[in-house]
Order: structure tokens, then sequence, then C-alpha cells
């Protein structure tokens, strides 16, 4: 279920993905792919609403992949849930920005939600790829966050730092971002040394 913010920026994203293969791989070349340690987050800030979209292997944040069975498992999976249910603290946003959330969706074979194939028919209804998706999804479980938020005064977001995600997930290497700000849309890597993003 993908806002209009972030639909028509990305929407032609899954068609270029064969060609960012060739050309980008280094930047933008596995968007789509399931690689352990790499995960994706799609910013886009406009006015006073900002929208995060993280999608990560569940390797990244629980350390595994399959349907949690042991009194272990559960509690790694709901603690994942619990750190990913505080989005503020996650994501390090400053307090002088006043954002608030107005919601925030979370979606993983792991939490109990039915394959994620269903939510990418959603999102990729109007590209006709949603076949290929459902294939990708049985082999690896995915967490998929979405946030939205209203800040109350936006120009204290001048940046955004995600290295309080590397530190609460430290499987994660590195986060490939797409981010749509008031200076335009750019493709950049994240990594715990380099964690800080310019909107």
């Amino acid at each position: 279920m993908r806002r209009l913010l972030l639909a028509l920026p990305f929407a032609l994203l899954p068609l270029a993905v064969a060609h960012a293969h060739e050309e980008h791989d280094h930047e933008h070349g596995s968007l789509g792919a399931h690689e352990h340690g790499v995960g994706r987050l799609n910013a886009a800030l406009d006015g006073k609403s900002l929208e995060l979209e993280l999608d990560s292997p569940a390797m990244n944040l629980v350390g595994f992949e399959h349907v949690a069975t042991s009194a272990a498992d559960k509690a790694k999976v709901a603690g994942v849930r619990k750190q990913l249910e505080n989005p503020l603290a996650l994501f390090n946003l400053p307090k002088a920005a006043g954002c608030v959330v107005s919601s925030q969706e979370l979606n993983s074979p792991l939490f109990g939600d039915k394959p994620e194939a269903d939510h990418d028919d959603d999102d990729h209804a109007t590209d006709g790829k949603g076949a290929a998706a459902h294939e990708h999804h049985h082999d690896h479980s995915e967490i998929h966050a979405h946030y939205q938020f209203t800040c109350a005064t936006p120009t204290a977001l001048s940046n955004l730092n995600l290295s309080q995600v590397f530190k609460t997930f430290p499987a994660t290497q590195k986060i490939q971002v797409q981010l749509i700000g008031p200076s335009g849309q750019q493709g950049v890597d994240a990594t715990a040394t380099a964690a800080t993003l310019k909107f």
C-alpha cells in the first residue's frame, strides 16, 4: 500500500533494475535483490510530510529467515518488531523537527503476516511485474516497514541519520537509499561509517 508520494518517483524503478545492473551496479543495481547485509530505504520529504520505507532481509534484523518456532526465536522476532515500532528513535529524527508518526505499517512472514506477494500486488499493479516478485519472496524472508511522519518544523530535517539503524541491527552493513527532498532525488549507499544523508 504505497502512497502517491513514493509511487510516482519509484514507479519506473522495477523497469530500470535490469538496466541498472549493467551500468550502476555499485549504486542501484541490487535494489530489487535480496542480499544479506544490505537493506533498502526510500525516504521522501515533502513539506511537513516525511515518508520512510525500509525493506531488509530478515537475516539483517533478526539473524534468521525461517518462521520462529523456538521460544528464543520468537523472543528475537518480538524484540525486533518492538524496535521497528519506535521509528522516532530508530531513525534518530531531531527533536527540533517536531515529527510525530502519522502512520506505520510492518509486514513480514516472520510476524505471521501473509506472504509478501500480496503486498507486492499492491506495489507493482501498474507495471505487471507482481508475478516475478512472488517467486522471489518465497525464497527469502523480508521485513518491510513503512512510516509516515508529520513534522512541525521540517527545516530542522536537513539530514537523515541512520547510525542508530546500524547500531540496532549490526548485521546490516549497507543500506541503499533513494532520497527525495527539497534538493531533488539522489541514490546513496549508507554504511555505519557514513550514516548521515543530506536531504
